[in-house]
């Protein structure tokens, strides 16, 4: 992985507490640092509002709602972020298809590739 893209503190925006668990594991394996985990919309928004961190992953379904509100947040503030769902980019609204895209279940290998894809596409 190029030398820009490692080291950087992750928010996960992850409900399901294993796979936050195995996300936490695998950014550890790639040089990252879990900043924060939010597990409903409300601590997502709130932490995006307040929390230091580089790049978010964002589960698209939290329970019964959908990211896009951190999602619209952080494309504000410029902070990169990747989508997570079982749908791939063919579930996400059209104004987020561009974006990297992790399609569940995903190992380490595509996770650092949406990784540097992000931090890549984002000035």
């Amino acid at each position: 992985m190029p030398p820009h893209t490692t080291g950087r503190r992750i928010l996960l925006v992850e409900d399901e507490a294993m796979i936050a668990m195995l996300v936490e594991d695998m950014l550890e394996d790639l040089g990252h640092d879990l900043a924060a985990v939010a597990t409903r919309l409300e601590e997502a928004l709130a932490l995006s509002r307040s929390a230091v961190f580089d790049l978010a992953i964002l589960d698209l379904n939290l329970g019964s709602a959908l990211t896009y509100p951190v999602a619209d947040m952080l494309r504000d503030k410029g902070v990169p972020f990747i989508f997570a769902t079982g749908y791939g980019s063919d579930g996400l609204k059209e104004a987020y298809a561009d974006l990297p895209t992790l399609q569940k279940p995903f190992n380490q290998e595509a996770l650092g590739h949406a990784i540097t894809a992000a931090l890549v596409s984002t000035p």
